[in-house]
């Protein structure tokens, strides 16, 4: 299951796409919308994509990830649009046959997504301010489709 979505993302679906008779481990990361970072206070955030470009390079970190870890079955989620406080923005599912690989293999999904995936998000302050932030924490405003650097790598 490799997928961007504007509907809240199901984790007990997400979790069931990689369990499997043949796994001892199943391991899901949640990433939620929190309402502080630092000392500053998020009300809201929204998050923006290339979709075509994001799930071609979901597909290639499935295959990357498959190198590295003996998984079984690996599922990633992101949700766009607009996210409330304590709504899942990304959910990423990892089996494999010992928990070991399963954390490890999850953990640089997680990672490696946050950098190398063309995602955005607008972070809405308490404050009314807005900002545009790229995933790996980078601050800019959000790049046009003739200007983006669309690998998602930081230049």
């Amino acid at each position: 299951m490799i997928n961007f979505t504007s509907d809240p993302i199901d984790f007990n679906q997400v979790t069931e796409s990689v369990r499997s008779h043949a796994a001892g481990a199943v391991v899901l990361f949640l990433g939620t919308v929190r309402e502080f970072t630092g000392e500053v206070q998020t009300s809201s955030l929204e998050y923006d994509a290339y979709p075509e470009m994001a799930v071609q390079e979901l597909h290639q970190l499935d295959t990357d990830v498959r190198e590295k870890w003996p998984v079984i079955d690996v599922a990633m989620v992101h949700r766009t649009g607009a996210l409330q406080l304590g709504d899942i923005a990304v959910a990423v599912a990892v089996s494999s046959g010992h928990r070991k690989e399963a954390f490890a293999a999850g953990q640089w999904l997680i990672d490696t997504l946050k950098v190398r995936v063309p995602v955005w998000k607008k972070e809405i302050y308490a404050s009314g301010e807005t900002e545009w932030v790229h995933p790996s924490g980078q601050t800019s405003e959000r790049p046009t489709a003739d200007k983006a650097d669309l690998s998602g790598a930081e230049s």
